[in-house]
């Protein structure tokens, strides 16, 4: 696959005559609506019929909420290796809580692509905001702990997952080392029944990093699997910048590997990008959450011109709509190439993308130019 850069006077059909390629190809692998217009700076993936060379194996893996557009789902499912179902809760009493609506019809169709399903589990409250109280409930009884492990256990073996993903956030200090604990457990019984358990960690770059309190080489041993959750440095309440800025997430892959072995590193990967009003002002601002196809037609739509920060390696853009400034940040395939070039130079066991419900085809079509899959 090669990456092209669209310029001033470019058509679709000019490109496709460039590379030999339909234009029906270069449409549907970058979502281009008909009449298939295209923003100036606007990367797009053409197949070129070039060899990558030898790959390395890589898991693809990716969190949807059970209410996923079933053709979303479908036209995702071929590219994963592993499908996290976000998300299920539980009680301070340690009882499991079904996710709303029912997982029933993704688990389906994870099987029927023959695709692993994972159980996520997550202390998330009524209010959808993680719970530290409902976590610090349950580590420090013994009965709660027992429960909702057996709880899980239950769970897996009826509904056929392959494992859980354990998501808890915003740990209180006390908590941190019975965490640990929770994890490892959950391994061990799950592990004798041929099951897996993964551990999501919040982005750390050293030891000593105040405000997060995962032992990153605890729980590195403790699961089969961690997920780096390297996004959100631009986020929702935030000021405008990178989601995921290659030079920190760089920083926290690099931490990791001195605590966490690479073969059980999942890079996370966002498929989300914000656009925010100018100016900025904090506390009153907050950003839309918008996906790649969305992106680009908003530059299209108001003649804005798609810049790259080499830095961050992420694009952007500004524009005006009704006297007012905007600011875009997102992914494309040239900030996906630069993630996926880490995983690969670092040798990471693969990604796990937050989150699917939004078909970013390119994304996944480029991560098997790069990789095998694997589970």
């Amino acid at each position: 696959m090669s990456i092209y850069l669209v310029k001033e006077e470019d058509t679709i059909d000019k490109i496709a005559g460039l590379y030999d390629v339909s234009v029906e190809e270069i449409a549907y692998i970058n979502q281009i609506p008909y009449p298939y217009r295209l923003a100036v700076g606007e990367a797009l993936l053409i197949p070129d019929g070039v060899s990558s060379g030898v790959k390395m194996t890589a898991s693809a893996n990716g969190y949807a909420y059970p209410y996923i557009s079933p053709w979303v789902l479908r036209q995702t499912l071929p590219y994963m290796s592993g499908l996290l179902v976000f998300s299920y809760g539980f009680t301070e009493e340690g009882e499991l809580i079904q996710p709303v609506p029912s997982d029933d019809t993704m688990r389906r169709m994870a099987e029927e692509y023959g695709r692993n399903a994972y159980l996520t589990l997550t202390p998330l409250g009524p209010d959808g905001k993680f719970s530290n109280s409902r976590i610090h409930a349950v580590l420090t009884s013994e009965e709660s702990t027992e429960r909702l492990l057996s709880e899980l256990q239950r769970e897996v073996r009826e509904k056929k997952f392959r494992g859980v993903d354990v998501d808890f956030e915003y740990i209180l200090k006390e908590d941190r080392d019975l965490f640990t604990a929770f994890v490892r457990e959950l391994r061990v019984r799950m592990n004798e029944e041929g099951y897996l358990v993964s551990v999501a960690l919040a982005p750390k770059t050293s030891a000593e990093q105040p405000g997060l309190l995962y032992d990153y080489g605890g729980l590195g041993e403790a699961a089969n699997q961690v997920l780096l959750m390297t996004y959100e440095w631009g986020y929702r309440y935030g000021p405008p910048m990178a989601v995921a800025p290659l030079n920190k997430v760089r920083q926290v892959v690099e931490y990791a590997l001195t605590e966490i072995p690479s073969e059980k590193i999942l890079l996370g990967v966002p498929n989300y990008g914000y656009d925010w009003i100018l100016p900025f002002m904090r506390g009153e601002s907050q950003a839309v959450t918008i996906g790649h196809v969305e992106a680009v037609q908003i530059a299209i739509n108001n003649s804005a011109v798609i810049e790259f920060d080499e830095t961050a390696q992420s694009p952007y853009f500004t524009y005006e709509k009704d006297n007012v400034r905007h600011e875009v940040w997102f992914e494309d395939v040239r900030s996906l190439s630069a993630k996926y070039s880490l995983i690969k130079e670092y040798n990471l066991r693969g990604m796990a993308v937050w989150q699917i419900m939004r078909l970013f085809r390119a994304m996944w079509i480029l991560f098997d130019d790069f990789f095998e899959k694997r589970e």
